[in-house]
């Protein structure tokens, strides 16, 4: 008997989901010192995590041996008064990521259609192919989320909507009109979840107000995201808000104390740092612009970002990537995403940037 004729073909067909390179590894591969590598492969925050989070965390770590608080309360109401949302209508989870499945565990079954965007976040299949559910990915627009052609392609059988604002590997970003005019005209017995991750990095103009619609969108659920600006990525912290029923019934699904202590702690703490928040959009914007000017001295295109990464075309990117992490530099390669032109790096400190540029200099 063969084991894999005992799992699901939905199951089977599943490819795995592939991180950024760890830097241990490369070491190991080509025999590198681990301190002079330099990872912008992951888009985390190259400032690591807010001061006041280090400070509380090495407080709570004589708790360890106590489970965690299952239902999160410090941490929701801190949420609940930070993003002015009723306690009732948030859920956490190890990572946005857990909000994902959530949501698809929740509401997904064999056979249903979910849609979302061609060159969106690989997740959103991931959980759809979990379920048994048919991915339905409507080509991109210039790598962003085509909204008419998404409402276009609803059926009778869709029951969930993925949208990245901004989207993970483009950074492209969908104006708050066009966004709300797009929910305004979904069944509302269609599912849409909207994965904020990038929020914290976009200026005020452009900043989500989407927790606002969710009075007027029952069928929205939202995710944020404790693992990029505030640099919380190895403690694995999202949340997601939606009006209390969805919240009550992912509830259901949800692992008891899945997020660990010192997520919430941090979390907690992070949350009153806005200072931290502040210069690390600051060092963002920075860095954006070093590595925008090197991609055109260098005659690269890019895609125009909205997060804490860049997507540029090189040819033989392939190639690139490998070179790269022979220098000690790992970027992250994109051709899962149907972009095999491009190599995506994340946005570092100002000398980490020059390190990349250098070494990409030499290479192409």
């Amino acid at each position: 008997m063969s084991i894999q004729s005992l799992i699901p073909k939905y199951v089977c067909d599943i490819a795995p989901y592939q991180g950024g390179k760890p830097i241990s590894e490369l070491a190991r591969e080509f025999q590198l010192e681990e301190s002079m590598i330099v990872k912008l492969a992951s888009n985390e925050n190259p400032l690591g995590m807010s001061p006041r989070a280090r400070e509380v965390i090495l407080k709570s770590i004589d708790e360890i041996y106590r489970y965690p608080d299952g239902n999160a309360f410090k941490l929701k109401n801190t949420v609940s008064l930070k993003f002015n949302l009723d306690a009732d209508r948030l859920i956490f989870g190890n990572g946005s990521n857990d909000i994902l499945e959530l949501a698809a565990r929740t509401f997904l079954k064999v056979g249903d259609e979910v849609i979302f965007s061609q060159h969106a976040f690989a997740v959103y299949s991931l959980v759809t192919q979990a379920m048994g559910a048919i991915g339905i990915k409507v080509p991109a627009h210039n790598f962003s989320h085509d909204l008419k052609k998404m409402f276009k392609a609803i059926s009778s059988k869709t029951k969930m909507i993925f949208i990245a604002n901004p989207n993970n590997p483009t950074g492209t970003l969908i104006s708050k009109i066009e966004l709300k005019s797009f929910l305004s005209k979904v069944p509302q017995d269609i599912i849409v979840v909207l994965d904020e991750a990038y929020d914290e990095y976009l200026d005020l103009e452009n900043k989500s107000v989407s927790f606002s619609w969710l009075n007027q969108f029952p069928n929205l659920i939202i995710s944020r995201t404790f693992s990029k600006a505030y640099g919380l990525a190895g403690l694995r912290l999202g949340f997601g808000a939606s009006n209390p029923e969805i919240i009550h019934f992912m509830n259901r699904v949800r692992q008891p104390f899945n997020v660990n202590s010192l997520a919430q702690d941090a979390a907690v703490a992070a949350l009153m740092d806005d200072e931290f928040v502040t210069e690390s959009k600051i060092l963002n914007n920075n860095g954006k612009k070093q590595l925008e000017s090197a991609f055109n001295k260098l005659q690269l295109s890019f895609i125009p970002t909205f997060g804490n990464f860049i997507s540029f075309k090189v040819e033989k990117a392939s190639q690139v990537y490998e070179a790269l992490l022979r220098s000690g530099i790992i970027i992250r390669p994109v051709t899962n995403y149907e972009m095999p032109d491009y190599l995506r790096v994340s946005i570092g400190l100002k000398e980490e940037n020059e390190r990349f540029i250098q070494a990409l200099e030499t290479i192409i």
